[in-house]
């Protein structure tokens, strides 16, 4: 057998970007791209894809250099994920809501050869550009800006220029025949992402053409997602590439239904209108869609299968969902594992028990993708494994082919990231007999007080179910005698009258006193218009332990009392603006 060798003919490096010479092969005049009035088939988008590709070897955009595009999802952020690749560049999608001075930050490190700009967003990108280059001319490197090519609306043209280059002029002026770039090394690497930086600054995550060829495989056979799906785009391509469904819907053969903004109306509209089977999002888009008045409502005749995951989901937000004919599948992931890396798969012997029994194992992590080679849930003194008894908690570890190759320019940060032959996730969680897991908490939002630990995620869970809630997040804030006790912000839902202040700081305390063990209750609830997030809908908690480091409370024999150290009311407003 020690001469039997690879050849062409039995050894392929895997990539995404097949995906799509199949696609237009096997489902040539099947739909493949929905935006508006505008419809795009297989054949049509493989095309596009090629004169992209095509264009930008023409603006000797060479092999392993960076493409960047700041934009919503629309045809063109779609497209670039397979064009982009077949010119054998890499593929960096930028946060929409970054502000100007981190997109200049991202374009630096990054070193972007090419920077495509929706036109939505063309007054960011100017002054991201002019502080990029400000900053190279006060280096001497004026020569390290990148082209600008604006995408104007494919739907509906409005003009706007940011330079000479147009999106659409460069597929008219491609080549239609044009022979990707291959693949000779599956380890090259497919795409940059940066990470959200809810819990640190964000470091450049480099995927590779094999991480995500395996993990898109993964995604479909874990969320068990059939041929000819109907796919809605609520979830932004900028994270983590859609969590590798850009690529997914093309392997599937699907409908891709872009939409400019995940407002409730959009949403809703496109279900109804397109009969959406599947959608990925935030556990935030629940709210949006729960929230929706009536004029912005559809009736949604079939179910919709929703793939979420950012942040625990409480067990009452789906139960809520569920009803509205959205089947929930919960999943967990990070940037670093190239999106979801658990999925929890349902069991049919869990079919009989009660909405709120089902809604509680629903809102676990689940199990690994088939992707991952291992996970585990490591003492982090000793790394032993913990027991399968859903209660002693230790940091989630992951291993396996759809892990991140590392991170860019940062070889401190990467070995960290990488020890004993597991990446560290950095978050806390259990793992149940029957072999699921689930999150109890960042390693950061452990609350240790009195030496027990407070799972921050699991009191949310019962704020969640106090009916005036619509967002919470629970921090450490310091206590005199325990060290940390535990301080809530909360969103409130307003009430027939649309008022909110009728309800008091007294109300949550004594709710979760009903529910919780006394220990757990928080000490401070703090009100706030709304709470800090990342784009992707993860509450950025690192700005309410910064708020909450100013709040105290005194001790009063007994009976404690809220004290809180004064504060600008300012500083305040500004962080619940954010």
């Amino acid at each position: 057998m020690d001469r039997l060798s690879k050849c062409n003919a039995n050894y392929v490096p895997l990539s995404p970007v097949m995906f799509l010479k199949r696609a237009s092969n096997s489902y040539a005049n099947r739909t493949s791209i929905i935006y508006e009035n505008t419809r795009f088939t297989w054949r049509q988008t493989y095309e596009r894809c090629c004169r992209l590709a095509s264009s930008l070897r023409s603006l000797n955009i060479l092999k392993n250099q960076v493409v960047s595009v700041l934009a919503p999802n629309v045809p063109a952020m779609y497209e670039m994920h397979f064009a982009v690749p077949m010119a054998g560049a890499v593929l960096n999608t930028i946060n929409t809501r970054l502000d100007a001075k981190n997109i200049a930050t991202i374009l630096r490190h990054s070193e972007a050869k090419a920077f495509f700009v929706d036109y939505q967003y063309v007054q960011l990108a100017s002054e991201a550009l002019r502080m990029l280059m400000a900053d190279s001319t006060q280096q001497g490197q004026s020569s390290n800006m990148p082209l600008v090519i604006v995408i104007d609306d494919v739907d509906s043209p409005s003009g706007v220029r940011l330079g000479e280059l147009e999106y659409e002029e460069l597929i008219y002026n491609g080549n239609p025949r044009f022979v990707p770039v291959e693949v000779c090394d599956e380890w090259d690497p497919i795409a940059l992402n940066y990470t959200s930086g809810t819990t640190s600054e964000p470091k450049g995550v480099v995927y590779s053409h094999r991480g995500a060829y395996l993990s898109t495989l993964s995604l479909i056979l874990g969320w068990e997602m059939g041929n000819e799906p109907v796919y809605m785009w609520s979830l932004p391509m900028f994270h983590c590439n859609g969590w590798t469904f850009t690529w997914g819907i093309a392997a599937r053969g699907g409908t891709n239904v872009c939409i400019r903004n995940t407002s409730a109306y959009d949403m809703y509209r496109s279900i109804a209108t397109h009969k959406v089977t599947h959608m990925c999002c935030a556990p935030i888009v629940f709210n949006i869609l729960l929230e929706a008045k009536p004029d912005e409502r559809r009736e949604i005749s079939s179910t919709v299968q929703v793939l979420t995951g950012g942040a625990p989901p409480p067990a009452s937000l789906l139960e809520k969902m569920e009803l509205l004919g959205f089947h929930i599948t919960h999943a967990y992931g990070l940037t670093e594992a190239t999106g979801p890396a658990l999925v929890c798969e349902w069991q049919a012997k869990w079919n009989h028990l009660s909405n709120e029994r089902k809604a509680k194992l629903k809102a676990r992590q689940g199990i690994s993708v088939l992707t991952l080679e291992d996970v585990d849930v490591k003492n982090m003194e000793t790394m032993a494994s913990v027991p399968h008894d859903g209660r002693t908690i230790g940091e989630i570890v992951l291993r396996g082919s759809g892990i991140m190759k590392g991170y860019l320019k940062d070889e401190e940060a990467t070995s960290k990231a990488f020890r004993n032959g597991w990446f560290f996730t950095g978050d806390v969680g259990v793992i149940h007999p029957d072999g699921y897991l689930e999150i109890k908490d960042r390693s950061k939002d452990v609350i240790i007080s009195g030496g027990e630990n407070i799972s921050s995620v699991e009191l949310e869970s019962v704020l969640y179910k106090h009916p005036r809630v619509l967002e919470a997040a629970v921090v450490a804030m310091p206590h005199p005698r325990w060290g940390e006790s535990p301080c809530a912000f909360i969103s409130v839902r307003e009430d027939g009258g649309g008022r909110t202040e009728d309800v008091k700081e007294a109300d949550i305390i004594n709710f979760c006193r009903k529910n919780l063990p006394h220990f757990m209750v928080p000490k401070k609830v703090k009100f706030m218009s709304q709470l800090p997030k990342t784009s992707t809908g993860k509450i950025q908690k690192f700005q309410l332990r910064a708020l909450a480091k100013s709040f105290q409370v005194a001790e009063k024999n007994p009976t404690q009392v809220n004290k809180e150290i004064p504060q600008e009311e300012d500083q305040i407003l500004a962080i619940s603006r954010l």
